[in-house]
């Protein structure tokens, strides 16, 4: 896995080649600001970038401008987006954009080495990684339409571990069920928001594009 890390915090940007490169991933370049970056995208072809969400010159929205631009460049490309509290505004872009090979972590969960590794290769092998704190707040901040409030609590529950990017093994490890529980609630929720069998569309994103979507208009 080679990896490209943009990140103007000089200990955190160095902190984080020292970890992934102590677990033998080849960290090819990092970069203090958006132009760096997308230098090293174009020179080195990695196949994961780490990114902050705010970087000079502005500190707003530069990282994620570097993002896009970077996937439009490398197709394909995996990005990681590092953010030190929720932006609720990007979390719904970033799956309204489409899922695959995206993650949105708040800079805490790097302190936690076993979810940090654990999302960064999820979204390297073209998952989803969705930091929890961000779904819990996304989730407190809207009241559900009336599809969404039919669900049940441990169905909430599913939902909101699908939106962290999780499968079915992993999420009945966190709620400690069977897997054979959670596909049922899983099959409960798309028959309670109406979400018929498709070729076209996602279920599971789907799903929590709706909710998501729903606390981005309530906010």
């Amino acid at each position: 896995m080679r990896i490209v890390i943009a990140e103007d915090d000089p200990l955190l940007r160095e902190g984080l080649a020292l970890l992934l490169r102590a677990e033998s991933l080849d960290v090819v370049a990092t970069a203090d600001n958006p132009d760096g970056f997308l230098s090293a995208v174009d020179e080195h072809g990695p196949d994961v970038a780490i990114v902050d969400v705010r970087m000079p010159p502005t500190h707003t929205d530069e990282g994620i401008v570097a993002a896009v631009e970077a996937r439009r460049r490398r197709p394909g490309l995996a990005v990681l987006v590092l953010s030190a509290y929720v932006e609720q505004a990007f979390a719904t872009e970033l799956l309204a954009q489409g899922s695959s090979r995206l993650g949105y972590l708040l800079k805490e969960r790097v302190g936690r080495v076993a979810e940090f590794l654990s999302a960064l290769h999820r979204v390297a092998d073209g998952g989803t990684a969705i930091d929890p704190e961000v779904v819990a707040q996304l989730f407190a901040r809207t009241r559900p339409d009336a599809a969404l409030s039919r669900l049940s609590p441990r169905e909430r529950d599913v939902l909101a571990l699908m939106a962290e990017g999780l499968g079915n093994v992993a999420i009945a490890q966190r709620l400690y069920v069977t897997e054979g529980a959670v596909h049922k609630h899983i099959r409960s929720i798309f028959a309670k928001l109406d979400l018929a069998p498709t070729d076209q569309a996602d279920r599971r994103v789907t799903a929590v594009l709706r909710y998501l979507e729903s606390a981005r208009l309530r906010a």
